[in-house]
C-alpha cells in the first residue's frame, strides 16, 4: 500500500461498504461535504485512517490570494488553529455491516496518485463496494424527489443501477474527483458508484434585477434521496427518520421563502414561474420492493380500520 495511505483500524465486520464525498466544485447543496460529516457525527464513526496530503494542494497561484490557503486563525497574535486540507477514512457498523465514510479535500495537483492512494486505502479495508456522492444545481421543482444521474466503473453494474431510479450521464466536460478515480476504479476492478444528485437552483435575472434567484446550500432533500438508495443498495438498516424531518423542513422553509418573495416582487410572479418548472419536470421517484410491501400493507390495513 501507498505510504500516503495510514490505516490504524481494523473494521471488524465481515461485508465492508465506502461511503464517499469531497469538499470540491461539484458540491451543490453541500452533498458531497455536507452528507458524509453528517453521517459521521449522527453515528458516533470513529477516524480509522488517513490519506496524507504531501503534494496535493497549492498554496497560491496569482489572483487567488486567500482562496486555496489554509485558513487560520489567530487570538493576540497566536495561531489558536490551523485548518489544513484533510483526507480521514471513519469507521461504523450497522445491520452488521461495516461502513467506512471517507471525508476528503479535491486535490488541486497529481490527481493520479491521489486515486490511486484512495483506492489503496479501499482495497487494504476489503471493501466491497464504494458510492460516492455529489450535487450539481439544476432547474427542477423544490417539492419533488430529486434527480439523481450515476457514473459507474464497470459495465455490469448498469443493469443494477437501473433498479435505482437513475439517469446515466452522458456528460462531456471538466472530469470531477470522482470520476478520474472511477477510471483507475475499473482498471483495478473495483465497484465504484458516483451518484449526483440535482439541487434546485432559480436564476430570476432574466425576469428582474431586484434578485439574483433563490439556491439550496444544504439541501437536506437530496441527502434523504440519496441515502434511501445507498442503504437500502448496502442492506445497513440505517435510521433515516431524522433526515426525512428535515426533508419536509426545508421544503416549508422554501415555501414560504418563494411566498414572501411573490409579494415584493411586483410584476414577477415567482410562483407562477415554479409552477412551470413543476409542470416541466419528470419524476423519477425511487421505491425498491420492500418499500411498496410495507405502502401496500399501510393501505389494506387503513382500508380494514375503515
Amino acid at each position: 500500500m501507498d505510504s500516503l495511505v495510514k490505516i490504524w483500524g481494523a473494521p471488524a465486520a465481515e461485508e465492508i461498504y465506502v461511503l464517499a464525498g469531497w469538499r470540491q466544485w461539484a458540491d451543490a447543496g453541500s452533498i458531497s461535504s455536507g452528507l458524509p460529516q453528517y453521517l459521521v457525527e449522527e453515528n458516533d464513526a470513529q477516524p480509522i485512517g488517513e490519506i496524507r496530503r504531501d503534494g496535493f494542494y497549492l498554496f497560491q497561484t496569482p489572483g487567488t490570494h486567500h482562496l486555496l490557503r489554509p485558513e487560520i486563525k489567530l487570538e493576540e497574535g497566536h495561531r489558536v488553529s490551523l485548518r489544513k486540507p484533510r483526507n480521514d477514512f471513519f469507521y461504523t457498523e450497522s445491520n452488521g455491516k461495516g461502513l467506512v465514510i471517507f471525508l476528503g479535500e479535491e486535490p488541486h495537483l497529481s490527481i493520479e496518485r491521489y486515486a490511486a492512494a484512495f483506492l489503496d486505502g479501499v482495497e487494504a479495508l476489503g471493501a466491497r463496494r464504494v458510492v460516492a456522492v455529489s450535487g450539481v444545481y439544476g432547474m427542477m421543482p423544490y417539492s419533488r424527489d430529486r434527480e439523481v444521474s450515476c457514473i459507474y466503473s464497470l459495465p455490469r453494474l448498469k443493469q443494477e443501477l437501473e433498479e435505482y431510479a437513475v439517469k446515466f450521464s452522458n456528460y462531456e466536460g471538466g472530469a470531477t474527483v470522482g470520476a478520474c478515480i472511477a477510471d483507475q476504479a475499473e482498471a483495478r476492478g473495483i465497484e465504484f458508484i458516483d451518484f449526483y444528485a440535482f439541487v434546485p437552483a432559480y436564476d430570476f435575472t432574466q425576469f428582474t434585477t431586484e434578485i439574483q434567484g433563490i439556491r439550496i446550500e444544504y439541501d437536506f432533500r437530496a441527502w434523504y434521496e440519496l441515502m434511501r438508495r445507498i442503504n437500502h443498495m448496502f442492506g445497513l438498516g440505517l435510521n433515516l427518520s431524522e433526515l426525512e424531518r428535515r426533508s419536509y423542513e426545508l421544503n416549508e422553509s422554501i415555501e414560504n421563502e418563494v411566498n414572501q418573495l411573490d409579494r415584493r416582487m411586483g410584476e414577477f410572479d415567482v410562483v407562477d414561474f415554479l409552477r412551470q418548472v413543476d409542470e416541466e419536470y419528470e419524476e423519477k421517484s425511487f421505491m425498491p420492493m420492500d418499500d411498496l410491501w410495507e405502502q401496500e400493507l399501510g393501505d389494506i390495513l387503513d382500508n380494514f380500520d375503515e
